[in-house]
C-alpha cells in the first residue's frame, strides 16, 4: 500500500510539474500616445492589428515549440523592426539632422544578464545586436560608431542610412520642425506628440520558467545631440527578473529614465508583493503625477501580464499558453 501512495505523489507531482512547464505567454507593444479612433483610418487600422497580430504569432510559435524567451523576444521584434509601420528599425523617426539614430536592449531574467546599443546608423536589427552585446562581450552598453564597429565586427547585418527612412518619417520631420519654429505650444498639441515618440517591445515567459524583455526604437523625432531615451537604459526601458517580472516600457523616454518605472515595477512586486497589475497601475500614476506619459507591458513568472498606460492608445498584443490571443490599440 505504501508503494500505491508514493506511485500516486509521483504521477501528480509530474503532473503538477507539467502543468507548470507549460505555462508561457508574450506580450508585445508597438508605442502608446495620443492614438485616437478618430484620427485613424480602417485601413490603417487593420495593417497596424495585422501586424501586430503577425508578430506576436511569431513569438508565440517559438514558445509553443519549446524555444527560449530570449529567441523569441528577438525574432518578435525583429519583425516589428522590419515594419515600416513601427518607430524601430525600417520606418525609425528623424533626428534634427534628418538621419537615424537606433536604440535598443535586452535583459534576460534567469541570471540578469543584458546588452544594450544606442545612437546606431548602420544596424538593421538593433535588438540582435543588444543581445549579440550581451553574449559576445564584457560590456552592456555600446554607443554610437562603436556600437556599429561591435555590429560589423560580429557580422550583425549592417545598411545604409536610405533603408530606414520612409517619406511618412520624412514628412514627420518637416512637421515637427515647422511646428516648433512656430512656437505653437508643443506639449498641448495631440498630433505634434503622436508624431514625435514611439517604441516596440516584448517580454515573454518560456517553458522553462524564464523571463525576457527587449525594447528597440528610433527614438524622438528631430532629437539633438545625440540624445537618448529609456528604451536602451536597463531598469528604465527595459527589464526582466525570474523573481518578479519581465517589462518593456514606451513613451516619453526622459520621464521613464528619471522614474526607473521598469525595474520599479519588478521591485515593487519583489519587496511589496504587489501584483504584475498593481505594480504597473501604481508605476505609471507615479510618472503621470511627474508630467510624463506612456505605457509598460509586462509578464510575471505565472505568466500572469499587464498592459498599463495613461494615453490615450497603445499598440499592443498578447497570447498566453492556450493560444488566446488579444489584440488592442486604444485604451
Amino acid at each position: 500500500m505504501k508503494y500505491i501512495y508514493l506511485l500516486i505523489f509521483f504521477v501528480i507531482g509530474c503532473s503538477n510539474s507539467n502543468n507548470l512547464d507549460n505555462n508561457f505567454g508574450i506580450v508585445i507593444h508597438g508605442g502608446a500616445g495620443t492614438i485616437l479612433k478618430e484620427n485613424m483610418t480602417l485601413e490603417l487600422e487593420e495593417k497596424y492589428k495585422n501586424a501586430l497580430r503577425e508578430a506576436v504569432l511569431i513569438g508565440y510559435d517559438i514558445l509553443n515549440n519549446g524555444g527560449t524567451s530570449e529567441k523569441a523576444v528577438e525574432k518578435t521584434i525583429n519583425y516589428l523592426e522590419d515594419s515600416p509601420l513601427f518607430n524601430a528599425g525600417k520606418g525609425a523617426v528623424l533626428n534634427f539632422d534628418g538621419e537615424v539614430e537606433l536604440d535598443a536592449s535586452f535583459m534576460e531574467g534567469k541570471n540578469l544578464n543584458a546588452g544594450a546599443i544606442s545612437g546606431s546608423k548602420k544596424i538593421k536589427n538593433p535588438i540582435s545586436t543588444a543581445i549579440k552585446v550581451m553574449n559576445s562581450s564584457s560590456h552592456v552598453m555600446l554607443s554610437g560608431k562603436g556600437a556599429d564597429d561591435f555590429a560589423i565586427q560580429h557580422n550583425m547585418q549592417t545598411v545604409e542610412q536610405n533603408y530606414f527612412k520612409t517619406e511618412r518619417r520624412i514628412n514627420s520631420l518637416k512637421k515637427i520642425k515647422s511646428i516648433e519654429n512656430n512656437k505653437v505650444s508643443n506639449l498641448l498639441n495631440s498630433d505634434y506628440r503622436v508624431q514625435k515618440l514611439g517604441t516596440v517591445g516584448c517580454v515573454a515567459l518560456d517553458k522553462f520558467g524564464n523571463l525576457s524583455a527587449g525594447t528597440s526604437t528610433g527614438g524622438m523625432t528631430n532629437k539633438k545631440w545625440n540624445r537618448i531615451g529609456d528604451a536602451p537604459i536597463i531598469g528604465a526601458g527595459t527589464y526582466a527578473n525570474n523573481n518578479s517580472c519581465a517589462v518593456s516600457s514606451t513613451g516619453w523616454g526622459e520621464y521613464f529614465i528619471r522614474g526607473v518605472v521598469a525595474y520599479d515595477i519588478a521591485a515593487l512586486m519583489e519587496y511589496k508583493n504587489l501584483s504584475i497589475k498593481k505594480a504597473a497601475k501604481t508605476v505609471i500614476n507615479k510618472i503621470s503625477k511627474m508630467g510624463g506619459d506612456g505605457g509598460v507591458i509586462a509578464i510575471d513568472k505565472q505568466g500572469n501580464i499587464a498592459m498599463e498606460m495613461n494615453t490615450s492608445g497603445m499598440y499592443r498584443a498578447h497570447i498566453n499558453s492556450k493560444g488566446e490571443i488579444d489584440v488592442k490599440i486604444y485604451k
